[in-house]
C-alpha cells in the first residue's frame, strides 16, 4: 500500500480512536451525525460523496479531500467523474483550490494504483 495511503489512514483511525475514547456525548453525536449524512436516503451515497469532496475541496481540508476520495473510489466514481468534481470545486472555490487538486489527483492516482494491484492479486 503506498505510504501515503496508509500513513493517512493509520493516523486517522489512531486519532478518531483517542477522540471517541474521551467519552463525550457532543463528539460521539458529531460522528455519528457525520456518518448517518453520507447514507443513501433521497440522494445516493455516493451522490453524498461526491459533494462532500466538492465541498471540503472549496473548505481546502486536505483530510477531508482524501476520506472523500477514498469514499469515492469505493462507491465507484470513474478518474472523468472525478475531473467534474475538480471543475465544480476549483469554480465554486476559485483558483486557491488548484493546489488541493494538485494533491487529490495525486492521493486519487495512489488510490487507483492501490486498487488495480487488488484487482490483480
Amino acid at each position: 500500500m503506498s505510504d501515503l495511503i496508509n500513513d493517512f489512514r493509520v493516523y486517522r483511525e489512531k486519532m478518531n480512536e483517542k477522540i471517541l475514547a474521551s467519552d463525550n456525548k457532543v463528539m460521539k453525536r458529531i460522528y455519528n451525525i457525520d456518518t448517518n449524512t453520507y447514507m443513501d436516503g433521497a440522494l445516493t451515497s455516493k451522490t453524498k460523496e461526491m459533494l462532500g469532496l466538492v465541498s471540503s475541496m472549496v473548505l481546502r481540508c486536505d483530510d477531508c479531500v482524501k476520506y472523500h476520495l477514498e469514499k469515492c473510489c469505493e462507491l465507484g466514481v470513474n478518474t472523468e467523474e472525478l475531473f467534474e468534481i475538480f471543475s465544480v470545486a476549483n469554480l465554486v472555490g476559485g483558483t486557491i483550490v488548484i493546489p488541493h487538486t494538485r494533491r487529490a489527483l495525486e492521493y486519487w492516482e495512489a488510490l487507483l494504483e492501490q486498487k488495480n494491484k487488488v484487482d490483480i492479486a
